[in-house]
């Protein structure tokens, strides 16, 4: 049996904290500093993190690779199984044009550009969030509003912003899936506190987006559909998150938001002219004009449905039951380690959901999809063969970084880090949010971001007398403000409007919203980690 040490470098918890943090500062100064590629980053980073365990923290050689190898299991089954099932019925929705057929029929909301710009960019952002994540929303949303005649800069950072509430619970629930992983705490309590935080953030970002589209006028005249939109979406996102399903979370609330937004009369209304003048100074795409029949948009609209019903079922407790009977629990071969008191960790034993799992209800929603959209199945198949070769290097950066977040937990790195951090004491419940809005900021994955700071968040709340949900949570939803201001997403949303090399100028436009909308997070942290707001926790 490995038993963890605290203290192994020189008996000191500051040297060894200090020698624990270097795989992660290597990751963050290789993404950061050196802007390597973050599945090279990710690889290296692993390695250094190896390296600390043996050489500082003692673990044995085959320990350590063992540990090592369970995060690449998980980072390629839950995590990235998901990714690779909700991206491929995109991809489907792409390959027979049903994804235009959505964007005509998004378009066709309204001609107020404003308004235009919360159902694009906010809502469908936020469907596209669950089902691709990885910086898609940006790119496809910044596009789209160019083809409705916005400014490439004005669509980038449009589109920037709105990629924030959603991004805790996209790619099906990716983030707190792997949140939950890594901590030990149980997805549900992780994600009903995630879902009290970015809520919270859904009733600012449509405010914001109206302003920054047409500044004072805008929040003026639309701050109604605009509220409307945004307390529908957080609404929709508290329930799912804490009653429904986390992986359902985003597709419920875009829908709702949506639909919220489109019931007020005055998102109905023509646009005056002044308006659509000063903020459409672009040319705006012919095929927008085109009629798509009836039964094609409902087709459109058929994935995101047989999701929610997929999903939907398999919360059912009789089916729950049922589907949880194939997941298999085992003993990790040639692991065995015990925490600084003597206890069996978790690590120890590894649950392999086969058919519960969200990514395996993606594929039967996928199936379904392919049968109602009529995608041969050679061309069904071609295109998953596709998003598993398109998301190679995501695939490599995901499983790298959660075998050396697995490292550094199991070797006892993270627990050496946790004590020490948790020498500030209740003043973490404002850094949490800032470590994952570092982490975010850098690695551009808020799932990556979870993975290399969740166990720290989780040890340092316990030394502290903090909740660890609380903490964890704060992460997560710190987190989600980097995402656009991440080197990454900043260069895909360049990319996609024509700016190539205008990154330093996006960067700047969106850099106060972002530290803005930090500070609003911390103080919600601190007010849940007080009787000011501690009302709002499970």
């Amino acid at each position: 049996m490995f038993v963890q040490q605290l203290e192994p470098v020189a008996d000191s918890l500051a040297l060894s904290a200090l020698v624990a943090a270097l795989p992660l500062v290597t990751v963050l100064v290789l993404l950061g500093g050196v802007r390597m590629r973050a599945h090279y980053a990710g690889l290296i980073g692993l390695g250094v993190a190896a390296l600390v365990a043996w050489v500082a923290y003692g673990m044995p050689v085959v320990q350590t690779a063992s540990s090592a190898a369970q995060g690449v299991l998980f980072g390629l089954f839950p995590i990235m199984w998901i990714v690779v099932n909700a991206l491929w019925v995109y991809r489907m929705t792409v390959r027979t044009r049903h994804f235009d057929v959505l964007r005509r029929s998004f378009s066709r909301f309204s001609d107020d550009p404003r308004i235009q710009a919360l159902v694009i960019a906010f809502c469908f952002g936020a469907l596209l969030e669950a089902l691709a994540g990885f910086g898609a929303p940006v790119a496809i949303c910044a596009v789209m509003l160019v083809a409705l005649g916005f400014d490439p800069v004005r669509a980038a950072v449009v589109a920037l912003v709105a990629n924030t509430a959603p991004v805790a619970f996209g790619a099906m629930g990716t983030p707190v899936v792997t949140l939950a992983q890594v901590t030990g705490l149980p997805l549900d309590t992780v994600a009903s506190v995630v879902g009290r935080q970015t809520p919270l953030l859904a009733l600012v970002v449509p405010l914001l987006i109206v302003a920054i589209v047409d500044g004072r006028r805008g929040l003026r005249e639309t701050w109604v559909p605009a509220l409307a939109c945004g307390v529908a979406f957080a609404a929709a996102q508290f329930v799912a998150s804490n009653y429904i399903s986390a992986q359902l979370a985003d597709i419920v609330a875009a829908l709702l938001g949506a639909a919220a937004l489109i019931a007020v009369p005055s998102a109905r209304r023509p646009a005056e002219e002044p308006v659509r003048a000063a903020v459409l100074t672009g040319v705006r795409s012919e095929d927008l004009d085109h009629e798509d029949p009836r039964p094609e948009v409902l087709r459109a609209y058929a994935p995101y449905a047989l999701i929610i019903a997929i999903f939907s079922i398999a919360q059912i407790p009789p089916v729950k039951r049922l589907l949880a009977r194939a997941t298999q629990t085992f003993d990790w071969p040639l692991l065995n380690v015990a925490d600084p008191a003597g206890h069996p960790v978790g690590g120890n034993v590894f649950a392999l959901p086969l058919i519960g799992t969200g990514g395996t209800l993606v594929l039967l929603a996928g199936i379904a999809t392919a049968v109602v959209l009529r995608v041969p199945v050679r061309a069904a198949l071609t295109e998953w063969g596709r998003t598993v070769g398109e998301l190679r290097h995501a695939i490599l950066t995901v499983v790298s970084v959660l075998a050396l977040a697995y490292v550094m937990n199991l070797s006892g790195q993270a627990a050496a880090i946790g004590h020490f951090v948790a020498a500030a004491g209740a003043g973490l419940a404002f850094l949490s949010p800032v470590l994952g809005w570092f982490g975010v900021a850098v690695s551009g994955s808020d799932t990556s971001a979870n993975a290399l700071f969740g166990a720290l968040q989780v040890t340092a709340a316990r030394e502290s007398g903090l909740s660890p949900e609380l903490l964890a949570a704060a992460n997560s939803s710190g987190g989600v403000l980097g995402k656009m201001i991440s080197p990454q997403n900043l260069a895909i949303a360049c990319a996609a409007v024509g700016l190539k090399g205008r990154e330093g100028d996006l960067l700047r436009k969106v850099l106060p919203w972002s530290l803005a909308l930090l500070l609003v997070m911390c103080l919600i942290v601190v007010g849940q980690s007080t009787f000011v707001l501690g009302w709002m926790l499970p």
